[in-house]
C-alpha cells in the first residue's frame, strides 16, 4: 500500500511538469512548482475518515426520501413535500429535463460518487485492486465536480427566505436528514486524496496525461470558443425571459433573475439579494470572460501572467457550479408553494436557459486545456 513514507515523482496534469514529491506529513500538501496545482495532500487516517463520511452521507441520503422536507402554510391552508414531490411536479408541468437535471445534481450522482468512494476506500484499506477499481477511480474523478447536494441545500434555505413573507414554512425530517447528507458527502471528499489512491492503485506511478500536439491544441482552442459563443447566446433568454411564474388570487406575476434580486434587495433581504446577484449573474458572465480571456490568450501565445491564468482558470473551475442555486430555488419553490388559485408558483422558460449555460460554461473550462498556458505551441510535434 502506497504510504505518505514513500517518494513519488507526479507529471502536473494542468502544467505537464514532472514532480518528485518527498514523504509527506499530516496535512501537509504538495503543490506544483511551475503553476501551484494542489499535487497530492496527507491526512492521518483520511481514507478511514472518507469512507466513514461516505457511508454516513449515503445513510443520511436514504432518510431524506422518505419523511416531508418542508412544510408551506398560509391562508389556514398547507401543503408539504418530499424531495420526490418537487421533481414530480416539474414532470407534471412538462418540464421533465429540469427534472431530470435535478435528479441527477442532487441525488443521483452524488449517490454514484459515495459509492464509488466506498468500493475505493474498502479496497485501498485492505490492500485489495480489484478488476473495476481504476473504472469506478475514474468515475469518481469525473462525476465529483458534477456532484451538487450542497449547492441545493444553499438554494433550499434561498427559498425559505424568499417565501417567509407570503407564508409560514417548517422542516421536515427529511430537510435535516439532506444537510446531514450533504454535509458527509463534502466531508468525504475533502478526505478523499484522488492522486494519493491513484497513485496505489497504479502501483506508485499515475497514468501521463495525454501529451499536447498542434493538433490537440487547436482542437481545444476552437471547442472553448464555440461554447463560450453558445454560452453567451443561451445567457440572454436566460435573463430576459421569466425564470418563474408566481400565480397569486388568479393574477400572474413573471419574474426574471434581476427581477428577483431586486425585489429581495428592495424587500431587505440584502444577504440573499447578494447571493442570488453573484451565482446567476456575476459567476456566469465572470466565467464566460475569464475563459475567454484565457482562451484568447493562449490562441495568440501570451507569456505573461502565466501563474496568474492559471489560478484565474481554478478559480473558473471552482466556482462554476454554484450557479445552479437559482435553479434549484426554482425547483423547490415549484414543488413547495402549490395552493391551487390562491398561490403557486411555476416554471419559466429562463429555468432550462440559465441551466444550459451553467452546464455549457462547466464543460467549456473542461475543454480548455490548462497546459496551453505554459507550452509554446509552435514548439509542439504534429
Amino acid at each position: 500500500m502506497h504510504n505518505q513514507g514513500q517518494p513519488v515523482t507526479i507529471t502536473c496534469e494542468q502544467c505537464y511538469t514532472d514532480v518528485s514529491i518527498p514523504a509527506l506529513n499530516h496535512c501537509q500538501q504538495a503543490l506544483c512548482p511551475t503553476c501551484h496545482h494542489d499535487l497530492l495532500s496527507f491526512r492521518n487516517a483520511g481514507f478511514q475518515h472518507s469512507l466513514a463520511f461516505a457511508l454516513s452521507a449515503l445513510l443520511f441520503l436514504v432518510l431524506s426520501l422518505p419523511f416531508n422536507f418542508l412544510i408551506f402554510k398560509s391562508n389556514g391552508q398547507q401543503h408539504s413535500i418530499h424531495i420526490s414531490d418537487a421533481l414530480n411536479v416539474l414532470v407534471q408541468q412538462d418540464y421533465v429535463s429540469l427534472a431530470v437535471i435535478t435528479a441527477l445534481a442532487i441525488l443521483i450522482i452524488p449517490c454514484i460518487v459515495l459509492i464509488g468512494i466506498v468500493f475505493l476506500c474498502t479496497g485501498y484499506l485492505a490492500n485489495r485492486r480489484a478488476p473495476s477499481s481504476r473504472q469506478w477511480y475514474k468515475t469518481v474523478k469525473i462525476l465529483s465536480q458534477w456532484s451538487m447536494a450542497e449547492v441545493f441545500m444553499v438554494g433550499t434555505l434561498v427559498s425559505l427566505i424568499k417565501v417567509t413573507s407570503m407564508a409560514e414554512v417548517s422542516f421536515g425530517l427529511s430537510f435535516f436528514a439532506f444537510i446531514g447528507f450533504a454535509g458527509c458527502l463534502t466531508m468525504s471528499l475533502v478526505n478523499f486524496d484522488k492522486n494519493r489512491l491513484g497513485l496505489w492503485l497504479y502501483k506508485g506511478r499515475l497514468p501521463k496525461p495525454e501529451p499536447v500536439t498542434r493538433d490537440t491544441a487547436a482542437i481545444s482552442i476552437q471547442r472553448t470558443w464555440a461554447l463560450l459563443l453558445a454560452a453567451t447566446v443561451l445567457y440572454i433568454p436566460a435573463n430576459t425571459l421569466p425564470i418563474m411564474h408566481t400565480q397569486l388570487f388568479g393574477n400572474d406575476e413573471p419574474s426574471t433573475i434581476i427581477g428577483g434580486v431586486i425585489t429581495l434587495w428592495q424587500s431587505g433581504s440584502y444577504p440573499v439579494a447578494l447571493v442570488i446577484l453573484i451565482a446567476s449573474v456575476i459567476v456566469p458572465i465572470g466565467k464566460i470572460a475569464i475563459l475567454s480571456w484565457l482562451n484568447f490568450t493562449v490562441q495568440h501565445q501570451h507569456s505573461r501572467g502565466k501563474r496568474t491564468r492559471a489560478r484565474f482558470y481554478r478559480l473558473t473551475e471552482a466556482i462554476g457550479r454554484w450557479s445552479m442555486i437559482d435553479v434549484f430555488v426554482v425547483a423547490i419553490l415549484v414543488g413547495l408553494i402549490r395552493l391551487g388559485n390562491t398561490i403557486s408558483v411555476y416554471p419559466g422558460p429562463a429555468a432550462l436557459a440559465f441551466c444550459a449555460v451553467v452546464f455549457v460554461t462547466m464543460i467549456a473550462a473542461i475543454t480548455f486545456d490548462s497546459r496551453l498556458i505554459w507550452i509554446n505551441r509552435k514548439a509542439l510535434n504534429d
